[in-house]
């Protein structure tokens, strides 16, 4: 090869993306040279993507220009390209994945840190994709959803010129452009609960199937790990029959052997995304069993130890897919009082939403350079209500994991613990001293007397207190085919009373809930 010609678009972020390959390739000895092609989705910038005709609004010329040999490698953000290439292309090699999350770009008078995505009531959100319309709106139905066309710097330029209150971008494009948001206020959103579009984050590198030194040649910049993952992200979307612009999110990570893979989708039919959590050994396997789950599902009837008013997408969710939803909370709590003036320390951590409401509500005279820890993502949404933003979050389903995280952050630091009678003190005892630990009681937790239960085809525990009330309370003849847990120390209830059909929830949300019902 005397000369390798890259094609791509124009935009910043397609230069930047192709001139990462560029450099790659000339640190290997090639001669390199770019060519700039103008695709449909550039030219045509005032339709959403919805109400263009075709496909392939920012490959097919490209594509076209590979089969023309009118250049030799075209560059791509693997999450334009449809599943099905024409005949006589591959996809040579895919690079390491960049930050895969979208991000909620918020002008500072819209943030409202009380309001989920921390968005104001009725704000405007621009965005054209509708995979993050659909899951945007099963959360937050107030928002006012408009269209968002333009490169990346366009669209948060209409986001300063308060076109919109916010908009959502990939997180990877933004740090490609090294782009400055220090104006704004920005929320990255786990894509694990905010399921991005499949391969996004990940660079394609496309060139003809008859091309045999140039693939060889790119060899050295595929990711075999992020290759296969990418794989049963990208089967789903083809098995169900859908380009890039359907309303269809998944994110496959490799761990130990195992992969585990979050897919979304949402149908004519239905009002709310159907999310789905499969792991498993093989990608085409997992992807399959993802398919087949996100288009077929079981009338399921499901107890969760909440009430209602504390699950509402759980219950909204479920109940839109055909389950019988009831729930109660087995324990009642009652709030035990002391003294407002608490003892200073560094940390507050926080290991329940509960603890949070019996805490606060008697108005402790709380230090304002106290850091706040919580143990998930529920009861981060709990201190948010307060206008308390934690300044430590748990990630993990293992209540032991997010201590040892915990422990090491918190060092030689003091940390008060507001917690319950029942309390396990799982996070303490993590930590490899207990001399600058302070334990406060804040309520009480007691059997709810009143909870009659019945037989169903699921039970979900949230803790442990719940899971041995459940278990004491309901005869084993009467036990659900399936048990669905959050955290080891609830399972660990379970497996000691010799009961293992259990599933852990990947997290404490109500969204990981909702996905491990939704995947039986």
């Amino acid at each position: 090869m005397d000369k390798i010609i890259i094609g791509t678009r124009g935009s910043d972020l397609a230069l930047w993306q192709a001139n990462h390959i560029k450099k790659a390739l000339l640190k290997q000895g090639y001669q390199v040279e770019l060519k700039i092609i103008k695709t449909q989705g550039d030219i045509i910038q005032h339709l959403s993507f919805d109400k263009m005709e075709g496909k392939g609004f920012f490959t097919k010329e490209l594509e076209q220009a590979l089969l023309n040999k009118e250049i030799d490698l075209a560059v791509h953000s693997h999450k334009d390209l449809e599943t099905s290439l024409p005949e006589g292309l591959t996809i040579a090699a895919v690079t390491q994945r960049a930050n895969p999350c979208d991000v909620l770009i918020i002008n500072k008078e819209s943030y409202d840190i009380k309001e989920p995505y921390c968005l104001k009531k009725n704000a405007v959100l621009g965005t054209s994709s509708v995979r993050r319309k659909a899951q945007f709106r099963a959360i937050r139905n107030d928002v006012i959803i408009e269209d968002l066309r333009g490169n990346v710097p366009t669209r948060i330029q209409k986001l300063r010129e308060k076109k919109y209150d916010a908009i959502m971008l990939a997180k990877a494009g933004i740090e490609r452009l090294q782009i400055n948001l220090q104006e704004f206020e920005t929320l990255e959103l786990s894509p694990k609960e905010f399921i991005p579009a499949p391969a996004q984050g990940v660079l394609a590198l496309q060139t003809r199937t008859d091309s045999a030194d140039l693939i060889k040649a790119l060899q050295i910049l595929n990711d075999r790990d992020i290759q296969n993952c990418i794989y049963a992200e990208r089967k789903i979307l083809n098995m169900l029959q859908g380009g890039c612009r359907l309303p269809m999110g998944a994110y496959c990570v490799f761990k130990d052997g195992i992969y585990m893979l979050w897919a979304s989708f949402l149908s004519a039919e239905n009002n709310l995304p159907k999310r789905i959590y499969i792991t498993g050994t093989f990608p085409e396997k997992i992807a399959e069993q993802a398919c087949y789950k996100l288009l077929n599902h079981q009338k399921l009837s499901v107890f969760i130890s909440r009430k209602e008013k504390d699950s509402k997408y759980f219950f909204r969710s479920l109940g839109e897919y055909g389950c019988l939803i009831s729930g109660n909370s087995l324990t009642r709590y009652e709030a035990i009082p002391f003294s407002q003036n608490i003892p200073y320390t560094d940390w507050i951590f926080f290991s329940s939403k509960n603890c949070v409401k019996y805490f606060y509500a008697q108005q402790p005279l709380v230090n304002k350079k106290t850091k706040i820890g919580s143990i998930g993502g529920a009861t981060a949404e709990a201190l948010k209500k307060l206008g308390i933003k934690p300044d430590f979050t748990g990630r993990s389903n293992d209540t032991e994991e997010i201590g040892k995280e915990f422990a090491i952050i918190a060092g030689e630091c003091s940390v008060l613990f507001p917690q319950s009678t029942a309390s396990f003190r799982t996070i303490q005892k993590q930590f490899t001293s207990q001399k600058k630990l302070i334990d406060l009681i804040v309520y009480d937790t007691l059997p709810n007397e009143d909870i009659q239960l019945i037989k169903t085809d699921v039970a979900v525990l949230t803790s442990p207190t719940n899971a041995l009330l459940y278990i004491r309370n309901i005869k084993p003849v009467d036990y659900p085919k399936h048990f669905i847990v959050i955290g080891k120390s609830t399972a660990r209830v379970l497996e000691e009373n010799g009961i293992d059909n259990y599933t852990i929830a990947w997290n404490t949300s109500e969204l990981a809930l909702t996905d491990m019902v939704m995947s039986l």
